[in-house]
């Protein structure tokens, strides 16, 4: 069976886009964010990271989370949502 084409959809470029525009915000490369997200638990190389950026590879949740914790902005941030930084998303649960 051939493998399936790589359908990355509207909300899977939208967080590509936004990870590489936030990351570029904070000063961050490639090399250093996947250093922060594996620092944090979830082993990322940067050649990962680059591929979710340029929507070669599809970003799962468990990225998107760990992203997001290591940018300092709720996982909305990256799917379209205010990028608010995460203790104000944090101190607003109950």
């Amino acid at each position: 069976m051939p493998p399936r084409p790589l359908e990355i959809g509207p909300a899977g470029q939208a967080a590509a886009q936004a990870i590489e525009r936030i990351r570029t915000a904070r000063g961050h490369s490639q090399r250093q964010l996947a250093a922060l997200v594996t620092a944090r638990g979830r082993p990322m190389t940067f050649t990962a990271l680059s591929r979710i950026e340029r929507t070669v590879r599809r970003c799962d949740i468990d990225d998107l989370v760990a992203i997001a914790a290591a940018l300092d902005v709720s996982p909305c941030a990256l799917l379209g949502g205010p990028a608010e930084p995460l203790e104000s998303v944090s101190a607003g649960a109950t």
